[in-house]
């Protein structure tokens, strides 16, 4: 059965307090997994939150900060360590090579796992194109160079039981007409309706800027950083960050379904500010305020 959820692994930002580690977000997409911005205490985390080292076929690193990458080292070594019988693809910018290699070659260790490496550079592009999603990123605007990352799934149709009834079309036929396009001089057109795919974005440490629209515009879920609070606006874009309400404009213009925020600063203690910040920017879908060892499932395909 294919199962579409954020495992949530850390919230902090740059300092991680007694109930938030850094950063670390694992999505699995049917029978892959994601992990994204393995910070320090990731490989923990994943045991903490039951993910294993089988779970991961990419590695997406928005940026290199601490917060978002020391973690790197304890699990490329685990995904060596487990033996882990497929390969792994890691995403990176590629500024940040000599960042991921020191990383990756932390310590002494054997390595047994296939590790491809698929830096990303420019301001946009298509990075993974599989049957199950086309993998994108986009440049956001930081102090060092960070990008965003996006999946789409390929479109599809959803069959109509009243015309499948209508033109005699039942049982195995029906798989046979999804399959071959035409049946008996009926089209798949005339018995289904367009059914778009799901689409995920991750957008972590920045500022407003074009890369944000971009990847969050028609998301059923957006997972976001909103480091600070609205009063502390100016704080934010001095270091390239995003708050609370800024997050969800974005996701209210954007036509998000489920917008889940993270990444946030240690000077706030009470995260249901984020939530009253957020509803109050206008963002009307469902909202998450992202804790550490949180499960989130994707919505339901729209239409």
């Amino acid at each position: 059965m294919s199962v579409r959820e954020l495992v949530v692994l850390g919230t902090a930002s740059q300092v991680p307090t007694r109930h938030r580690n850094h950063n670390g977000y694992l999505l699995r997409w049917d029978a892959e997994g994601l992990l994204f911005d393995p910070g320090e205490g990731t490989q923990r985390q994943m045991l903490r939150a039951g993910v294993a080292a089988h779970d991961i076929n990419r590695i997406l690193v928005t940026h290199f900060h601490g917060d978002h990458s020391l973690g790197l080292a304890g699990v490329i070594q685990r995904v060596n360590l487990d033996r882990v019988p497929h390969p792994v693809t890691a995403h990176y910018p590629a500024s940040g090579q000599r960042f991921f290699e020191r990383l990756r070659y932390a310590t002494a260790y054997r390595e047994t796992v296939q590790l491809a490496t698929a830096p990303v550079a420019g301001e946009s592009g298509v990075l993974a194109v599989t049957p199950a999603y086309t993998l994108d990123a986009h440049r956001l605007s930081h102090p060092v160079e960070s990008y965003g990352y996006r999946l789409t799934e390929p479109g599809g149709r959803r069959m109509l039981p009243a015309l499948l009834a209508e033109h005699g079309i039942a049982g195995p036929d029906v798989g046979r007409l999804q399959r071959e396009g035409t049946l008996n001089g009926v089209s798949l057109e005339q018995v289904s309706e367009a059914r778009p795919g799901q689409r995920f974005a991750f957008v972590m440490d920045t500022r407003l800027c074009d890369g944000v629209y971009a990847l969050a515009q028609g998301c059923d879920m957006l997972v976001i950083e909103s480091t600070f609070l609205d009063a502390d606006e100016q704080l934010a874009t001095d270091h390239g960050h995003l708050t609370a309400g800024q997050a969800a404009r974005v996701a209210r213009d954007a036509g998000v379904r489920h917008l889940v925020l993270t990444h946030f600063s240690q000077r706030y203690s009470d995260p249901e500010e984020f939530r009253r910040q957020a509803r109050a920017a206008g963002f009307e879908g469902e909202l998450t305020i992202a804790a550490d060892l949180t499960r989130v499932p994707l919505p339901r395909r729209s239409g």
